[in-house]
């Protein structure tokens, strides 16, 4: 029984947290070679299952980098540190101004610390680019983001995730869905969590109807073993590729409520939905209020 989930340092909108134990206990009553993510994203998913061989793959070529650096100990906790207290300073210092010369500078010349130092300190977490690549995300007005506890927070994030990648045998590739997709052997594992088709994307790329029809296709085509996670319905509308391009899976939903925006008003049911190319014991419906999880 999972009774802890691990977060990653990397934020991103749509992080699949909730959606943890069920895949877990999904993905732990199958055998499988290897475990492979063409959508990476956050990594909560496949750092908290923890195979010991894994693909991680994403388009976005940061985030790769950033956990390609902590496997190679290019970054690590004590750097991570020294360099969210000087630039936390410098954030507080300018009256969060210093947000903008971090961007500037890491839009001329990437690095992962400038990236994770962006991505803590942005706009309600997004990870966004202009058609150019340059991120451009606006400060979350937080001149004093990084105070001790905050920082104290992310080290331990890098510090516990850092650990799970060192332990195993993992690969970070920056490269297309459908070029890790078709790389899969018929013995892996593949989990897919791309954009939420029919909704607000704000990612690295954008994702549409032809890419939803291409993901399945070369899902479907590939005789490997799959989840995906997607959205099912909300109070407002059905998620009607359910009953269409993918009516033939195994379905396990899940309720939660998200935020958009910060008033109370803008709290809404959303029901997630897990689906499965194969067999699985779990119930068709689960909650939130079933698992009492602590969270790192």
């Amino acid at each position: 029984m999972m009774n802890r989930i691990f977060i990653p340092p990397i934020k991103c909108q749509g992080i699949k947290t909730k959606l943890v134990p069920d895949i877990w206990r999904i993905a732990n009553s199958i055998t499988f070679d290897k475990w492979i993510e063409p959508f990476f994203g956050s990594g909560v998913v496949g750092f908290n299952i923890r195979p010991t061989t894994a693909i991680f793959s994403d388009s976005n070529p940061h985030l790769i980098q950033f956990y390609t650096d902590l496997q190679k100990q290019a970054i690590c906790p004590s750097s991570v540190k020294n360099y969210l207290e000087e630039e936390g300073l410098l954030l507080k210092k300018t009256e969060g101004e210093h947000y903008y010369t971090v961007r500037d500078r890491f839009n001329k010349h990437p690095n992962s610390l400038d990236f994770l130092f962006l991505n803590r300190s942005c706009f309600n977490g997004m990870i966004r680019f202009n058609s150019k690549g340059g991120f451009n995300v606006p400060f979350c007005r937080k001149p004093t983001r990084f105070v001790q506890a905050y920082i104290t927070k992310i080290v331990n994030q890098v510090k516990y995730i850092q650990e799970i990648i060192l332990h195993n045998q993992y690969s970070f590739v920056c490269q297309s869905f459908e070029k890790t997709i078709s790389e899969a052997s018929i013995n892996d594992l593949i989990y897919c969590d791309p954009p939420y088709i029919g909704r607000h994307v704000d990612y690295f790329d954008s994702w549409d109807e032809n890419q939803e029809k291409l993901l399945h296709d070369l899902l479907t085509s590939s005789g490997v073993k799959f989840i995906l996670s997607t959205w099912h319905s909300n109070q407002f509308r059905k998620n009607t590729y359910l009953e269409t391009l993918w009516s033939n899976l195994h379905v396990l939903t899940k309720e939660h409520f998200y935020h958009v925006g910060a008033s109370e008003e803008n709290r809404n049911p959303m029901l997630e939905a897990i689906l499965m190319n194969f067999s699985s014991d779990l119930p068709t419906v689960s909650t939130t209020k079933e698992l009492q999880l602590q969270l790192f």
